[in-house]
């Protein structure tokens, strides 16, 4: 008997949805700055515009590097020489810029990361790195935080982890509501930091203040 196969109508494309979209040529992108400047009203053709397209391209391909770049290569070296030191490692005040993935504008901010090792820690500049290859995404804050601690949760396997982002939208600076200097603060716990309060009260403290609550 001949196997039957069920064919669901969603299949073929959420199959294509994983599928990696290629990207536009460098002519395309250009073109389509260029056909932005002339949807906000100006001329793409006047001297102080000539190159905007050009210069509006490479500095895409920077400000959205985050989407070449792989995070677990990133954190892939571990060390385990740590004396026994087993108590937080923080790492705070890491600035950053990414772009809201609604509007397109940027977001500024920084990020405080912690996590308690389970006799292996990371280098310092590794979850630094990280935080930039995720803000140099279109993004929304509370997947960014999300995406740092699962990262170095899947990479370190630590008893726990801390994230704070605390930035500012420009999508309600610049647009909308219009209210400059108002800040967005997301957090993620896991591990020991989402289970014992103690442990989430010390990471806000070290944050804040600099010193264990």
């Amino acid at each position: 008997m001949d196997a039957i196969v069920k064919t669901f109508p969603n299949a073929e494309k959420e199959e294509k949805a994983t599928e990696k979209r290629a990207r536009p040529s460098r002519e395309e992108a250009e073109a389509a700055v260029r056909t932005l400047l002339l949807w906000a009203g100006d001329d793409p053709d006047r001297e102080g515009l000539i190159e905007t397209p050009q210069r509006v391209v490479k500095a895409y391909r920077e400000m959205f590097a985050g989407y070449d770049m792989d995070p677990q290569e990133v954190l892939a070296r571990t060390f385990e020489e740590v004396a026994g030191y087993e108590d937080m490692v923080l790492v705070k005040d890491i600035s950053f810029h990414s772009h809201c993935e609604h509007h397109m504008v940027p977001i500024i901010g920084k990020a405080h990361v912690a996590y308690l090792p389970d006799k292996r820690v990371l280098g310092l500049s590794k979850i630094a790195r990280v935080v930039d290859i995720f803000a140099q995404r279109l993004q929304t804050q509370e997947a960014m935080t999300a995406q740092i601690a699962d990262a170095i949760n899947e990479a370190l396997m630590p008893r726990g982890i801390a994230v704070m982002i605390e930035a500012e939208h420009m999508c309600m600076a610049m647009r909308g509501i219009r209210k400059q200097g108002s800040t967005t603060i997301t957090t993620t716990f896991t591990g020991s930091y989402r289970d014992d309060p103690t442990e989430q009260a010390r990471f806000i403290s070290m944050v804040r203040n600099g010193n264990a609550a």
